[in-house]
């Protein structure tokens, strides 16, 4: 085995010695295996039990990915930390199907309030903004509060559910991999207090371990760079006794002589301050204990009266704004995610929203990549699209951060309203990359677009007429969705029929991942939970377990049969979809026409989203010419083709 970072700067005479040290791989493998305590082994090495490394834990544990989490703390997050969803990460969690205790448990906050003092007016409203405005497409327009470690018990929940558990008291320490880079990682942890050496043998390695940590240290140049600012801020949570009148409202309150404090409603009756302390003992820092906190928030705050009837957690902390140089090392082994890839100020409330964003964009690539079904393209594209992210957010964060420290409310309102996209989540969006298609679309004159997310929309299930959020219906299983859109199933009959003997083809690339995933997922299936039997996964793996296909129709109910479709549409039954609610969707259109702008009365539409909910290409056709149908088939396989592989033990066995 060579550390890691020799590994980085291979060498000609190295590559020519590859036999000689894959011999001596296996050797090494063959030792370890062989000690009286056997190396662990697993397909995905999650270090950190924080919001990201359990979102990516959770997500490859219910695709069936053998996966072991390590962290050296003795427990979960008790107290502090995050607290703050926001719409796309709520969207995320009904996805999963893990969003209701959350609803049920957090509080959430519709509004923003700005008030101010200077040395000859006391504290007073400048106004209020509605946090999230119409402008913003989602169903939860709003932050929803609750506390980290309670985004962090749903998630060892789940992962209980399918026998695994995370192994606390084990502390990373370096890695390693064979000379010939296709044997396994080598991971050594230190476990307990009495640093007992463990070993760990992986496919991937995924750092989820904080801004200190030691997997980004591992991996050459991801090194983190940007600044800190001077600037120290306490933060306390508790239960106030107050006679303030917005304590319910996220509310930024600017003392000229004392500095700001962001007001933050949490959930059991808590409110969280963050305070900025202007100025205070000189040198120790130290000195800016807890009762120091205390008694700045008062001065802020009057002439309103502060108190706490308890407080449950004091931290403090000095604002950075940080992105690593690599999200990954150089053979895709070795990830980065959360705060161990960027680090920035918390009161924007989207370091928690970022980092698991972070493993949902790398959780189904790297189940992919675990089954052989992946280009290194398809692991490229993680880097190039949470790192540009990334910039995007502590950009963002250096402004917000600044501006709540200027108490500049106009300028803070300013930013919020042209980043509030961006905030919510769903302005995150991705450039041109193997998974994002970016071809001529001119014509796309709606709000469906490579590189972003789907927007949401309200259509009627076929099979049981019950009115669903289309986003949303279809849960997350790894797998690609095809939806297909057209306004009459009859007039698209031919096209229909052609296109689906095209992609069943033995020679369609379609045909043969579909195929290829068949056999891994036989061999490896997902990880059954028990409220499987209510959700029935299976309703959408029945066509295939790498794709489930979809069609939107604008047709009456009574005008369509299921057995009016094509045999693969057929089969896909509880993903047949009638677009005829627009007066319930988010903006009173219907499906068609939100996603696509417009759709000529003989053309059918074709939108490939991802498993993590982005659009990755759009594509229309006339259903009146001859082949349209085999070209949509061709195009589909084209877009596969340029990140998805059939493994070659299938090819060769078939």
């Amino acid at each position: 085995m060579a550390p890691a970072a020799v590994l980085d700067k291979p060498s000609e005479d190295r590559m020519s010695e590859d036999r000689m040290e894959t011999s001596e791989c296996v050797d090494r493998l063959t030792l370890l295996r062989s000690m009286p305590e056997a190396p662990l082994e697993c397909q995905v090495c999650v270090v950190g039990a924080g919001p990201a490394g359990l979102m990516l834990a959770c997500n490859l544990g219910r695709y069936g990915i053998k996966v072991e989490v390590v962290d050296d703390r003795a427990d979960q997050t008790p107290v502090g930390r995050a607290d703050g969803l926001q719409p796309k990460t709520i969207e995320t969690f009904r996805q999963m199907r893990l969003a209701d205790p959350l609803l049920q448990r957090g509080v959430r906050v519709y509004d923003i309030s700005f008030w101010r003092s200077t040395p000859d007016e006391p504290l007073h409203r400048l106004g209020r903004e509605v946090h999230y405005p119409p402008v913003i497409d989602v169903l939860d327009p709003y932050i929803l509060l609750v506390h980290q470690g309670m985004v962090e018990s749903l998630f060892i929940e789940d992962l209980r559910k399918r026998g695994i558990e995370v192994r606390r008291n084990t502390a990373f320490d370096s890695y390693s991999v064979c000379d010939n880079r296709g044997g396994p990682l080598q991971i050594n942890c230190r476990t307990n207090v009495t640093q007992d050496r463990k070993t760990i043998l992986t496919q991937y390695l995924v750092g989820c371990d904080g801004a200190h940590s030691k997997v980004r240290k591992s991996i050459p140049d991801a090194k983190p760079v940007g600044m800190s600012q001077p600037s120290v801020w306490g933060v306390l949570d508790g239960e106030l006794d107050t006679d303030f009148p917005d304590i319910w409202s996220k509310t930024l309150v600017y003392s000229q002589e004392h500095g700001s404090i962001l007001i933050i409603p949490r959930e059991r009756n808590m409110t969280r301050f963050y305070i900025e302390l202007k100025s205070g003992p000189k040198g120790d820092r130290s000195q800016l204990g807890q009762e120091f906190v205390m008694q700045r928030a008062k001065e802020i705050m009057a002439p309103y009266r502060v108190g706490w009837k308890y407080i449950e957690w004091f931290g403090r902390y000095q604002i950075g704004q940080r992105v690593a140089n690599r999200f990954c090392d150089n053979h895709l082994r070795a990830f980065l995610a959360g705060d161990a890839s960027h680090t920035h100020s918390p009161k924007a409330a989207q370091g928690m929203n970022t980092s698991m964003h972070d493993a949902w964009n790398l959780c189904w690539k790297l189940n992919l990549a675990v089954r052989g079904l992946a280009k290194p393209a398809l692991l490229e594209s993680y880097e190039e699209e949470r790192r540009k992210i990334a910039l995007d957010l502590v950009n963002f964060d250096y402004e917000h951060a600044n501006q709540i420290a200027g108490g500049d409310a106009v300028a803070l309102a300013e930013n919020f309203k042209t980043n509030v996209r961006f905030i919510s989540g769903i302005g995150a969006e991705y450039g041109e990359n193997a998974v994002n298609m970016m071809e001529d679309q001119s014509w796309v004159m709606g709000e469906a677009k490579p590189g972003c997310l789907l927007p949401p929309a309200k259509v009627t299930r076929y099979l049981d007429s019950n009115p669903v959020d289309i986003q949303l219906d279809i849960p997350m299983l790894g797998q690609f969705r095809i939806y297909l859109l057209m306004w009459d199933v009859h007039q698209s009959r031919i096209f229909l029929d052609t296109f689906v003997q095209a992609i069943a083809s033995p020679d369609a690339l379609v045909s043969r991942l579909s195929a290829a995933a068949s056999i891994s997922y036989a061999k490896q299936p997902r990880a059954p939970a028990p409220e499987d039997i209510y959700l029935r996964p299976e309703r959408y793996t029945a066509v295939s377990h790498l794709f489930t296909f979809a069609l939107i129709t604008t047709m009456p109910k009574s005008e369509i049969e299921i057995t009016d479709l094509p045999p693969l549409l057929q089969d896909s039954r509880w993903t047949v979809y009638l677009d005829d609610i627009p007066e319930q969707d988010t903006r009173g259109a219907l499906c068609t026409n939100k996603w696509l702008g417009s759709l000529g009365p003989g053309e059918v539409a074709i939108v490939n989203v991802r498993p993590d909910g982005y659009v990755g290409s759009i594509g229309r056709w006339d259903s009146s010419i001859d082949d349209a149908g085999e070209d949509a088939a061709r195009w589909l396989d084209r877009y596969y083709d340029r990140f998805l592989q059939v493994p070659p033990l299938v090819q060769t066995s078939s």
